[in-house]
């Protein structure tokens, strides 16, 4: 609105506050801007300077000045500028067919009920329709590190396939209460989700129980805290959703500041700890050449428990793992 106009107060405004009769009308405005409005008398009721909290009366005169445009509205899923800038600060790897992030803990993956804050929808950085990256695997929301995605369709369902094939060498690092013996191995417990108490966990199952489903994971022990801790490196052979923080329960050695799979033990140790578990290492064929290896650095959580515990991430060979068949 670029012309001064003059208003008049319906009767049933009596009452209403100068500020919130200006939002009701023009709900882009902010206190701010109204604020000043008023302060250099271009607003004005009945003639009058008025500040924002003057009462209206039924019939005033309120001189309206020239007013900022209202922004175009913002089409659904559209990010701002500064959500765009956090979203590329993740990035850890980028060519014209791979996306890679440094997923911080506590961001979820996809959006949910609850949920208005997850990667799916930073992915609006990189534009819509086609340009928007893919998806093409999941970590569970409090677990950090690397996460891969497809640029184009076509990069998107050959990394996807990679996964589907077992042709992605995972490397987690985690700390886990006590010192598992042997240090190295590998479990192959099935898992199979099941209401405990009054939250769904998963745990392992029982032999030929329905909806169970195989899972695999191969563990090397990295260092140790004594005995109260260790630093594991972990590969999943299969995706099972919390396998590894089932697995390691089970195997009597949950992974620190973990809320859900825990024991008295691995509570008193976490004493304030996040999550203790970050995808260090992601190792796949590259959608049109030869191999990619993907590292993210430690998250501030994993880094707390490195502190507490004397661990240095120079002890670590990248990949434990190599060399290693897998299954």
């Amino acid at each position: 609105m670029k012309e001064v106009r003059t208003l008049y107060v319906d009767h049933g405004e009596e009452g209403v506050r100068l500020d919130r009769w200006f939002k009701r009308r023009w709900p882009h405005l902010n206190h701010i801007q109204i604020q000043k409005l008023t302060r250099s008398g271009q607003i004005r009721v009945d003639g009058a300077r008025a500040k924002p909290d003057t009462r209206l009366s039924a019939g005033s005169q309120v001189r309206v000045p020239p007013l900022p445009d209202a922004p175009p509205p913002r089409e659904k899923g559209q990010i701002d500028p500064r959500e765009a800038a956090y979203a590329r600060s993740l990035v850890i790897y980028e060519d014209e067919e791979v996306l890679a992030l440094n997923k911080p803990a506590g961001l979820a993956v996809q959006g949910g009920t609850k949920t208005s804050k997850h990667v799916d929808r930073l992915l609006s950085a990189w534009g819509e329709g086609t340009q928007r990256p893919k998806l093409v695997h999941r970590l569970d929301r409090d677990t950090s590190g690397v996460l891969v995605l497809g640029k184009t369709p076509v990069a998107a369902a050959k990394l996807g396939l990679a996964f589907a094939k077992r042709k992605a060498r995972k490397v987690y690092w985690a700390i886990v209460a006590g010192f598992p013996k042997p240090g190295e191995g590998v479990i192959d417990l099935p898992l199979i989700k099941k209401g405990v108490g009054d939250r769904e966990m998963v745990v392992p199952a029982e032999p030929g129980e329905e909806r169970a489903e195989a899972a695999e994971t191969e563990f090397v022990t990295v260092t140790r805290a004594g005995p109260r801790a260790a630093w594991m490196a972990l590969w999943p052979h299969t995706g099972r959703t919390h396998q590894l923080r089932a697995h390691m329960l089970a195997m009597g050695h949950p992974i620190l500041g973990d809320p859900k799979y825990n024991t008295e033990l691995s509570r008193e140790l976490s004493g304030g700890l996040k999550l203790q578990l970050h995808a260090r290492r992601l190792v796949l064929p590259h959608p049109s050449r030869g191999m990619l290896a993907l590292e993210a650095p430690i998250s501030p959580e994993l880094e707390a428990g490195f502190a507490r515990f004397g661990f240095d991430v120079h002890e670590a060979d990248p990949d434990p793992f190599a060399g290693r068949k897998g299954r």
